[in-house]
């Protein structure tokens, strides 16, 4: 498939509603608190097209940073006040790899995703039109890389794992690519946009 291809059909894929998902899926042993409250963020799922086909921008974090450092997340973070959550995705994507808000087109997004750490996480995903050239932000962001998006829209390069957390061992989606380990929340709601493609 060309990069066209697969951007129309993540495009009409969005457009069907699916499940809410969290980091607690592949673990039925968690009892979630039901008066629990969640903080709203936003990521952006940035869609790349190229000569070779479309491909998603990723980053990796800091690995001097206090939460999920070293870890590969889409830009996103906590909605600041009264913003829309599409513009805290547009936002963080500017401030941490300097993706200019203006060449970013929305197609949809995909269901929302509790974190451990307490976030509501609404994935926004865009189509980047025209040139991108990343600028990490300095002490938060180490690297920006693409991954092809085929790869990600493939459920058989998914896989289970799990590890010890808070004394109890904890099964997470990765999907691994080169030498980057996606996995957790960034694998989970890219297995949820696999899920919806169906290619």
């Amino acid at each position: 498939m060309t990069g066209n291809d697969l951007i129309h059909a993540v495009t009409a894929a969005l457009g069907n509603p699916g499940a809410a998902t969290s980091d607690f899926d592949l673990n039925p042993n968690v009892v979630l608190p039901a008066e629990r409250k969640l903080r709203d963020a936003a990521v952006l799922v940035p869609l790349l097209p190229s000569p070779d086909g479309a491909r998603l921008v990723l980053t990796k974090r800091s690995s001097a940073l206090k939460h999920h450092p070293g870890q590969i997340a889409f830009p996103g973070g906590k909605r600041d006040g009264d913003e829309t959550l599409t513009t805290t995705a547009l936002r963080e994507a500017e401030e941490e790899v300097g993706l200019d808000r203006r060449k970013v087109r929305l197609i949809g997004s995909l269901p929302t995703h509790e974190t451990v750490t307490g976030f509501q996480v609404t994935p926004q995903v865009g189509v980047i039109d025209g040139t991108f050239d990343p600028a990490s932000e300095e002490g938060e962001v180490a690297e920006v890389f693409t991954v092809p998006l085929i790869h990600v829209l493939d459920p058989a390069n998914y896989r289970i794992e799990g590890r010890r957390w808070r004394g109890q061992r904890r099964h997470y989606f990765v999907v691994p690519y080169g030498p980057y380990y996606i996995w957790g929340a960034t694998a989970r709601m890219l297995r949820s946009l696999a899920d919806l493609v169906h290619l």
